[in-house]
């Protein structure tokens, strides 16, 4: 376990909340990008808070969302936050030598790679995509029940892995969300107990 943490699950988790309540209310972003806090980071290394894996659609800004700046959260990117071994090593990198305790799954409503694996049989590279997610959501065919289903299913797929069951141990904490594009909101979930944040 890494001595570099900086925030328990449970303050992480608070901060996230509380950035996305001020985004709610903002017309541009305030996470600290500034010259100095480059120049912090690139001397004295990252402290990301959270984890975040997301989807890849552009108008999901996890840094906006939770009125981030440099260096606080550490943000995994990929079409559907579908989870296969690159994220895992991601993950269990920025747990395990960052100290991070918080992974938040973050899908979205509307999200094209649900929609494309409910209503198309796309070929290629996505057919990796859209075939996770299809055994995701089985026969699902509404989208606010497709993309929760989706989240549950990377979360697992996160608690499943050896080395995050490890890390539980020492107060990491797996969490499933969803944005909603209308209007910025995000809404945390705790799979298993069958209950919302």
């Amino acid at each position: 376990m890494s001595e570099k943490i900086t925030y328990t699950a449970k303050e992480a988790l608070e901060k996230l909340m509380n950035g996305n309540i001020r985004y709610l209310s903002l017309l541009k972003s305030e996470g600290d990008v500034s010259p100095a806090l480059r120049e912090k980071t690139c001397a004295e290394g990252q402290r990301p808070y959270a984890i975040i894996i997301t989807c890849s659609d552009s108008r999901v800004l996890p840094e906006s969302i939770f009125n981030a700046g440099i260096g606080e959260l550490f943000v995994i990117r990929v079409a559907g936050n579908v989870i296969d071994n690159h994220q895992l090593g991601s993950i269990e990198y920025a747990a395990e030598h960052l100290g991070c305790r918080l992974i938040v799954v973050m899908g979205h409503n509307h999200c094209g790679a649900v929609d494309a694996a409910i209503n198309h049989d796309p070929e290629g590279y996505i057919k990796f995509i859209t075939d996770e997610i299809s055994k995701a959501i089985g026969d699902e065919t509404d989208d606010y029940a497709a993309c929760c289903l989706n989240v549950r299913h990377s979360v697992e797929t996160i608690e499943e892995s050896l080395e995050i069951r490890r890390e539980e141990e020492h107060g990491l904490r797996v969490l499933g969300a969803l944005y909603h594009l209308e209007d910025g909101r995000v809404e945390f979930m705790r799979f298993g107990k069958g209950k919302t944040e």
